[in-house]
């Protein structure tokens, strides 16, 4: 029988849904990843491993572009691999509400070390307005909920349920999908094309465009900026600029998002 542990509501709940068959699904999938041949052959094989015992299905698994935002540089097939299960229209519809809104989904992603639902995100994003549209679509496709898995700050590979995974998906359970899905992650990533327009996984920001960052990120406007550094406003909104666009960066929030990402700033 399955360990079980109680619910803040009094009620119950198993530690790891389906016993052990789950811990042992995964390990069987990452210890053998080396032998599947295709990114295809990978997301089918780690859906095989959760679906049954976690009611967790594969979504699929994509590589963060090299600047924030650039909808051109996913491409299906190549740096974005949707698996075959996924409810029918889903990915048509939001690949054609990604190239107009961008997804706040996506940059959490790009900026979290560990495995998060979509209940979590929801709850830390609040999104409102425009900012709904990926929650919309999730829900219109029976999405209920879904699990997130950022790996080495270069991928995403994500999962989406019937169910609300807190009901489902303990601590323990969600270690051995994150660990399963980092093998997974890695055996597409060498199966994949490579990424012909990311040179370097880290922009060349100058001490002073770094500087700048991090004060903004601290929450100081430029008049604030400018006395700390003794230097002029102009100077410091021109600091700005660069930054952004050698992050591939719109606004200033998405600059220090992607400046953290890549441990340029902490």
């Amino acid at each position: 029988m399955p360990r079980r542990a109680k619910h803040t509501s009094g009620g119950e709940r198993p530690l790891v849904p389906g016993g052990s068959s789950l811990g042992e699904q995964l390990t069987a999938f990452s210890a053998g990843t080396s032998e599947l041949k295709t990114p295809e052959a990978v997301l089918n094989a780690l859906n095989e491993a959760t679906s049954p015992s976690a009611s967790l299905h594969v979504l699929g698994a994509g590589r963060f572009p090299a600047k924030v935002g650039d909808w051109k540089a996913m491409k299906l097939g190549e740096s974005v691999f949707v698996h075959k299960d996924v409810p029918r229209g889903w990915w048509q519809d939001y690949s054609t509400y990604g190239q107009h809104a961008y997804d706040p989904g996506i940059m959490m992603a790009r900026v979290s070390l560990a495995p998060y639902t979509w209940t979590e995100s929801r709850r830390m994003i609040e999104p409102i307005g425009v900012d709904r549209w990926a929650t919309d679509l999730a829900l219109k496709y029976g999405m209920r909920d879904g699990l997130t898995c950022p790996v080495g700050g270069r991928w995403v590979l994500a999962y989406w349920s019937r169910k609300v995974l807190s009901d489902i998906l303990s601590q323990e359970a969600r270690a051995l999908v994150f660990m399963a899905s980092s093998f997974a992650v890695m055996r597409i990533e060498a199966l994949a094309a490579p990424d012909a327009t990311r040179f370097s996984d880290r922009a060349q920001l100058t001490p002073r465009e770094s500087a700048v960052l991090r004060m903004v990120a601290s929450g100081r406007d430029i008049k604030a900026i400018a006395e700390a550094l003794e230097l002029g406003e102009e100077t410091i909104r021109t600091h700005l600029i660069k930054a952004k666009v050698k992050l591939g960066a719109r606004n200033r929030t998405q600059a220090v998002a992607e400046a953290i990402r890549q441990h340029i700033i902490p």
